[in-house]
């Protein structure tokens, strides 16, 4: 056994695990798993740089991150940092500030590399079950972008773009600051737009229509699997590897869509980060499945998250 720290800062959510690693069963034990909601993206798509307050949001998470670390006594730490400080000018400082607390550089890492940790978390325990037919199209909807990734016990293909549920909110449901409440039919056609030329790009590299089953990552995609299931609190258990219906997802995108902020903010599952970014992020996921011909999802709380800790047990 090997026990591991890996943090995966994104655009919307900073993560943690520390696990041990058993490489020769392939079995990894949670010993702690949390997520904070820390907008580091907010503003990038429009200024380039990371703002100050994001950087704080963030730099707290990681002190607090730190302390459990180190009280769980983790050999070896990996940061991956995606989208967000991916684009920023000012990158430099978040990098600097997270070498101060923690003591690793975060690496920031390609939208492929990005695609095959995810890839490797998520299926890691479904290959071989007899119900799931592969191969499996891993899709992990991000905050500023999604990873595709296609394989059958190795990854075949991989493409990220940049399409994510906060890019989507900041670019199209914000005017004059303000995000729509609800979006207007005008804007919702300008995300379907967007969405429908990056799965244009993901298709030039990934043969999205080749996928037998179809595995869902992140919070966008476990939110609306949290409304499907009708939980009163996020329940993990219940959500990792349910199978959501094209339907299902149809209906749950329709809804928040079409609510207010204070209608969002009111479903028990509903994490206080999502409230503004859902609606977006679950018209992402109902876009994919539409072009794929996908009648159902099968959600994964196991993703990039699993797949760096597994990079470093080896």
């Amino acid at each position: 056994m090997k026990r591991v720290a890996a943090i995966d800062c994104g655009t919307n959510s900073i993560r943690l695990l520390v696990a041990d690693a058993d490489p020769e069963t392939g079995e990894l034990k949670d010993l702690d798993r949390r997520m904070q909601i820390v907008r580091l993206g907010q503003g990038v798509d429009r200024t380039g740089r990371l703002a100050p307050e994001a950087l704080e949001r963030t730099f707290a998470a990681c002190r607090e991150y730190a302390a459990v670390i180190k009280g769980l006594g983790a050999e070896q730490v990996r940061f991956v940092a995606t989208s967000a400080s991916r684009d920023a000018e000012n990158r430099e400082d978040f990098v600097r500030g997270v070498v101060d607390i923690l003591g690793v550089e975060p690496e920031v890492i390609t939208g492929d590399q990005e695609a095959e940790f995810s890839y490797t978390g998520a299926t890691k325990e479904l290959i071989g079950r007899t119900d799931l037919a592969q191969p499996f199209l891993v899709v992990d909807i991000g905050g500023g972008s999604t990873e595709f990734v296609l394989g059958d016990g190795s990854v075949r293909a991989a493409r990220s773009v940049d399409v994510g549920c906060v890019r989507m909110t900041e670019r199209h449901l914000v005017h004059e600051g303000e995000i729509s409440d609800p979006p207007t039919a005008g804007q919702i056609s300008a995300i379907k737009a967007d969405v429908a030329a990056a799965l244009d790009r993901a298709e030039e590299t990934v043969p999205l229509r080749e996928a037998a089953t179809l595995v869902g990552l992140a919070g966008s995609v476990t939110t609306v699997a949290a409304i499907a299931l009708g939980l009163e609190s996020y329940d993990s258990e219940a959500i990792h590897h349910s199978r959501l219906s094209l339907a299902q997802v149809r209906e749950i995108t329709l809804r928040l869509l079409s609510s207010t902020h204070a209608e969002r903010a009111a479903i028990p599952v509903m994490h206080p980060g999502r409230v503004d970014v859902i609606a977006a992020g679950a018209l992402v996921l109902l876009s994919i499945m539409e072009r794929m011909g996908a009648e159902e999802v099968v959600v994964s709380e196991h993703d990039i998250l699993d797949g760096i800790a597994w990079s470093i047990a080896g």
